[in-house]
Formats: structure tokens, sequence, C-alpha cells
């Protein structure tokens, strides 16, 4: 079970500037109200993750199996020089007792380090104070034998942003979920409403570019929900037709506003509005090098056939971060390239391999999950897919008819429903084709996970445990634990340290440049913060 957080206050971590594949580190004072320092260079002090305060915001009991995960916040480490990566780890030294917490007895795993042995880990002030194979007194112990303690799992791709959605996170390991594909705007609106409502998890979100979009294009005001986003589905201006010079002088205004505000990056979800000119997902990727942030691209297509395929839009990607040096990251891979993922993955590859600064995420699923009236699911959406029949749609887990997917599309466009793309549960070939992204070298575990609804509304509000009938797809309470028992224990695919750098320690790396409190996270060392201790916004 997961230590209860409900009453905890939050606090912002924000970002400076930097290149996300610098992966050294780099020397950027924080600008906030508790340290009162001025950062060097870049704009916004205020991009930020928000984060749970409390030394408890410990996952205790994540079961795999007669095994489990304490998914720590943050980090702690072992007591000597270590070489990862080319590059030496010097670790600290251990702080004198008595500790605040202790975790006795767990298989303790750095990823970053690879450390990997029984230990006793000393929480004090906040921080991981040691890590050891001597006793540690502490005021409180927990009996972490027979589990594993290891760094929080962050998710980069979470759009389930309620309070409840949080919940059934938490349960699945995660300390840290980014609503960075979509984003939200105004992001100053989203920060306000959540932190009133409080979060069990920290939190945060990119500047949502449809947002912009949707606004300059159909003249409505966002107000920092999803449902607003949802609602949109209803409109088709914004999905379809190119930005005159004037709308997108507006739309950059509105996104770089958002930047200011404290945005983690650009969220661009081009799936979803798929008329864009090129010119204009070009300036988008000229301000987020301009500001040193990434950007979070739902590709342009997911299709099989050509033209308009996903390897087409992935190029259109590729050639962006080539361009222009803006940090481009590829949501979901595994639904994004869908049956072309071989080709899809080389050419990532083949681009990273080259120097451009390309990150990657995928989830353990082969199915996906989005609004029924998105342009994915209209036309010849069929063939673009690859799928068989309108079945490959499911509302509620029911499978669709074409005729019922018309109907809908005209009454409930914002209705979430779930894409089977792949069926690696009963087909090997469709197996391997999920393992060539889940797999992919460097790229993180990102859920997608959804919000939940009851019937055609979302749950929202200080609603626990979730009611009954409520739906959302299993990504949404299950990745983490899905791609640890399938992957590592069932499977052998992953060693756990690998598969745990995969959940943990590479989502922190892909946004440590731009976000530097990420340099502490994803990683069990000394002298790292499972949580902060007060807010680091200006704001």
């Amino acid at each position: 079970m997961g230590a209860c957080f409900r009453s905890r206050p939050t606090t912002r971590i924000s970002s400076s500037t930097s290149m996300p594949f610098r992966w050294g580190p780099r020397s950027v004072p924080c600008r906030c109200w508790r340290c009162s320092r001025t950062r060097t260079g870049g704009i916004p002090p205020e991009r930020s993750v928000e984060a749970n305060t409390s030394r408890e915001n410990v996952m205790t009991e994540t079961d795999l199996s007669r095994r489990a995960v304490l998914a720590l916040g943050a980090a702690g480490t072992v007591l000597a020089p270590t070489l990862v990566r080319g590059q030496q780890i010097t670790m600290r030294p251990n702080e004198d007792g008595p500790y605040d917490l202790v975790l006795a007895g767990g298989r303790v795993i750095d990823p970053e380090s690879g450390f990997d042995a029984v230990r006793n880990v000393g929480l004090k002030g906040g921080r991981i104070a040691a890590i050891s194979d001597v006793r540690l007194d502490g005021s409180e112990t927990l009996d972490a034998a027979e589990m594993i303690v290891a760094p929080g799992f962050i998710d980069l791709h979470a759009h389930g942003q309620q309070l409840p959605a949080a919940w059934v996170q938490a349960f699945d390991g995660v300390t840290t979920a980014l609503e960075l594909e979509s984003g939200l705007l105004p992001i100053s609106r989203y920060y306000d409403l959540t932190a009133a409502e409080g979060r069990p998890i920290n939190y945060g979100a990119s500047v949502a570019w449809t947002y912009a979009r949707i606004s300059e294009k159909e003249g409505i005001e966002p107000d920092g929900t999803l449902q607003w986003f949802q609602q949109a589905f209803a409109l088709n201006t914004w999905q379809n037709t190119l930005a005159t010079p004037e709308e997108l002088e507006r739309i950059l205004d509105r996104v770089e506003g958002g930047l200011r505000d404290g945005g983690i990056g650009i969220g661009i979800n081009a799936g979803y509005a798929p008329g864009y000119g090129r010119k204009e997902y070009h300036e988008l990727a000229r301000l987020a090098a301009r500001h040193e942030v990434p950007t979070f691209t739902h590709v342009r297509y997911i299709s099989v056939i050509e033209p308009l395929s996903a390897f087409e839009a992935l190029e259109e990607l590729v050639a962006l971060a080539a361009a222009t040096g803006a940090h481009m990251h590829v949501c979901h891979l595994n639904s994004s390239a869908g049956r072309d993922v071989e080709i899809c993955a080389e050419l990532l590859k083949g681009a990273q391999d080259r120097g451009l600064p390309i990150s990657v995420e995928a989830y353990p699923y082969g199915a996906g999950s989005s609004a029924v009236g998105a342009e994915l699911y209209r036309g010849n959406w069929l063939e673009r897919w690859g799928a068989p029949d309108a079945s490959s749609l499911e509302l509620n887990g029911v499978p669709l008819t074409q005729a019922k997917i018309d109907e809908l599309q005209a009454a409930e466009p914002g209705a979430v429903v779930v894409m089977h793309f792949l069926r690696p549960d009963d087909d090997a070939e469709d197996r391997r084709l999920l393992d060539r992204s889940v797999l992919f070298p460097g790229a993180a575990i990102a859920s997608d996970g959804m919000p939940w609804s009851l019937g055609a509304s979302l749950v929202e509000g200080d609603v626990w445990p979730l009611p009954d009938g409520a739906f959302a797809h299993p990504r949404s309470a299950g990745c983490y634990a899905r791609f640890i028992s399938g992957w590592v224990r069932e499977r052998k695919a992953i060693p756990l340290v690998d598969a745990l750098a995969k959940t943990s320690l590479i989502p922190a790396q892909i946004l440590e440049a731009s976000t530097p409190q990420m340099k502490t996270k994803g990683r069990l060392q000394v002298g790292a913060l499972p949580t902060s201790s007060s807010s680091i916004s200006p704001r």
C-alpha cells in the first residue's frame, strides 16, 4: 500500500535552461524564494514540477509478486566513486545518525551507479542521509526485508491530472506524474487549481500548443483543464486549417507566455491538429531551442501507408532537431509507429547516433486511448492503422462498430476510447513489435495514463476510492507493474537495474538540463532529496 500523503503540502520545483543531451553537470544556481539566488541566463526561473514535501513520500509495497518496491521520490548512494557511462560519479559519505526514518534490510538499487545490494537507508531532514550495511538507528524504522528500495517512477506522460488518477498512479509506484505530451494552458491556472486541491505525488505540465491553437482558431479561451480540450473536439477548424501569419504570431506568444509561467517545455499534440503547416512546427522548435526546453511531440500522422505515414511524421521531427538544435522528444513510439516500428526505430536510432537531440518513450501495451472525435479515427482510419475492422476500437471495454463510432463522433466527440493497434498478449509477432519500442535503447517508460471516467464524465475532486464503474485504459493503473512483472520477472527481457533506469533515471535525465532539480531524481544516492522541503517557485 502507498503511504498517505493527502494532508501533505506540495512545493514547486523550478527549472532553468540548457540542452537536455549535455549529460554532464551544469552549474546553474536556482532562483527561488527559498534560497534567494538568481539564475544566470535563460528565462523562466519558475518552470516547474510540483513536489510533495514530506519525507513520507516513499511508496511502500507496490506488490510485484511476493516482492515489493519502495519507491523513493529521489535518491541515495554508495560510498565510493563509480564510473557510469564514461563519467565518474562521486559518492557522498554517510551522515551521522540518528535518523528520522530508516528503511531496514531492503534490496537497494541505484540505476545510475548500478549499485544493487541489501542495505539500510537512513533519511534525515527530508534527505537520504545514509546507505549502509550496518544497523542504523532512527525515530521510525520500516522493515524493508524482501522488498526493493528504488527511486520513484517518473511518468513523463500522464494525462490523468485529476486527484483520483494521481492516487491510482501512486499505487503503481509513480512519485512524479507530468502532463508533457498534450500540456495545459494557462499553466498558472493549472498549477493554482492543482495546488488548491492537493496531490499525493509530484506534478507538472508543459505548455499546450493545441490549446493556444484552439484559442486562436476558434475564439475560445482555455481554462487549464483537460475537459476543455475534450470539448474542443466538437470543433474542426483548429484541427484542419493552416494558421495565418497573424494567428501564428499569437499562438507563439501564448506558448511563450506559458513557458514564462512555469511550463516544462512545449507539448506538441500534432496528431490531433494535423492540418498545421510545416512552418508552424518549425517556429515551435525554434522557440523551444531559444528557451532551451524540450518539445514533446505526438507526431502528425499515425499511419502505415504512404503518403502521410508515421515514418514521414518522424522524419519531420528529426529534420527539426537537426535544423534548430531543439530537443525533440518522441511520445509513445509504440502507438506512433504501430506496425511500422522497425523502420521508425531505425530512423530515430540513426539520428541519435549522429548526435541529434532526440529522446524517446513508450508504454508496455498494444492499445492506445484518446478522444473518439480525433482525426485519428476519421476517414480511412482502419487502413491507416493497419487494423482489421472497427472492433479494434472500444468504449468502456466494449468493441465498437463503425456505425457506433459515427454516432459517438457526432454526439460525444470527447468520449475516451481504446484502440488496439497490436495484440501482444495473443500474437508473438505483435509482442516482438512492441518490444522494439519498449526496449528501444535509452527510451523511457511513460504511461500515457488517462483520466478516469464514469459514463461520459470525468471522475474529479477528492474522490477515493474510485466509484464503481469508473473506467480508464489499464495503463492508467498498472503501466509500471506490467513492465516490471512482464519484461523483468516473467520474460527476463531486461535486467531489473536497467528497467529501473527506464522508469526513473532516464526520465529524469531527459528533463534535468532544463529542470535541474531532476539531477537528484531517479537516483538512490546519499545527499539527494526524496522530497523537497519548501516551495522553490517565486510565483
